[in-house]
């Protein structure tokens, strides 16, 4: 399938519109990690060193607002008839006024939820950017000390992260500073699930075995563990192996963030 992307008119026009925060990335130096874990499910073994070029990342998850953006400039359906939002879901967060989408009150600076893969994918192709990896995606949330969560080893906590909350009970983007990953990067642990590009396939990771072809079909990667996820499910190495996640649909508890 011939994936339709954003005219160059249209990328100009939504970059003009982004805030500070949505700019503010980052920078995660080139170097080797180990990904995965032999002490957890199966879907993370096993552990195995990975080198990846520098990269940036953004520090915070796309939030409801910034999608609602989007959405007023791309519509809930993309040229090639791929769903990029579930409008009608209702857990969903953003909603038509009018003519323009809009976040709920309360909801602007919470992650973005119900947002479809195909939908992360343009989200971040209409910002100049790409979905990370699944491996750029853990090297940025744990490091390259082998931690367990972002933070370090030390168990969750409520001020490090939202989890074991109830459905749909998502918190702001910002709320976790004491939660950060060793590169400063916020929300990798709880509040929402996070599209990643690769497919998810069983490890070893490999860029080059088809996992990061971005045509929509296969299910894809998710990571990081959701507001309503059980403190287990918010490791670094977590990869939602039993998650409902089509990639065609939106999730009342999975988001994204970009990279370049």
């Amino acid at each position: 399938m011939k994936i339709a992307l954003p005219c160059i008119a249209f990328v100009l026009a939504f970059n003009a519109a982004a805030t500070d925060v949505d700019t503010d990335m980052a920078r995660i130096p080139a170097g080797a990690f180990s990904m995965g874990s032999d002490k957890g499910p199966a879907d993370e073994r096993p552990a195995h060193q990975i080198e990846l070029a520098a990269f940036s990342i953004d520090r915070l998850p796309v939030t409801n607002a910034q999608f609602a953006a989007f959405l007023n400039q791309a519509g809930t359906h993309n040229a090639a008839g791929e769903r990029l939002y579930d409008f009608d879901d209702g857990d969903a967060r953003i909603h038509r006024h009018g003519t323009q989408w809009a976040a709920d009150r309360g909801f602007e600076d919470h992650p973005a939820v119900e947002p479809t893969w195909a939908g992360a994918r343009d989200y971040c192709t209409s910002r100049g950017k790409r979905l990370p990896t699944e491996a750029e995606w853990e090297k940025a949330a744990r490091g390259t000390d082998g931690r367990k969560y972002p933070w370090g080893n030390a168990a969750p906590d409520r001020t490090r992260a939202q989890f074991g909350a109830r459905f749909n009970e998502t918190a702001p983007a910002n709320a976790f500073p004491s939660g950060a990953s060793p590169y400063g990067v916020l929300g990798m642990a709880g509040n929402t699930w996070e599209w990643v590009s690769s497919a998810y396939r069983p490890y070893p990771y490999s860029a080059q075995d088809g996992r990061e072809d971005l045509k929509a079909g296969p299910v894809r990667g998710t990571r990081g563990g959701g507001h309503d996820s059980p403190a287990e499910q918010i490791t670094a190495t977590q990869r939602g192996g039993n998650l409902s996640r089509n990639p065609a649909a939106g999730h009342h508890n999975i988001g994204f963030r970009c990279a370049t």
